[in-house]
């Protein structure tokens, strides 16, 4: 059970909190439609799928190029283990 809070202050400083997380849930918001926009004008004007846009802006983001190529190694050599495919 939640304990009730009756101090002025507590309840000012929760408050206060409450309007902080929302405005950066709004500002998240905001990027992820802009993020959104870019991926749909950029894939649109240069015929790329989305999905390996995406994939792309990830992997820039995070800078890690070689990690994901060793990734997708493992996955086709497992699955070809696995499966008998060539």
């Amino acid at each position: 059970m939640t304990k009730q809070i009756t101090n002025p202050e507590d309840l000012k400083k929760i408050r206060a909190a409450l309007q902080e997380c929302s405005n950066a849930l709004t500002r998240t918001e905001a990027e992820r439609d802009l993020i959104n926009d870019t991926i749909k004008l950029t894939c649109d004007n240069f015929a790329l799928d989305k999905k390996v846009f995406r994939k792309m802006i990830g992997v820039y983001h995070k800078r890690n190029l070689n990690e994901e190529v060793q990734q997708h190694e493992d996955f086709v050599e497992l699955y070809t283990n696995v499966t008998g495919a060539n």
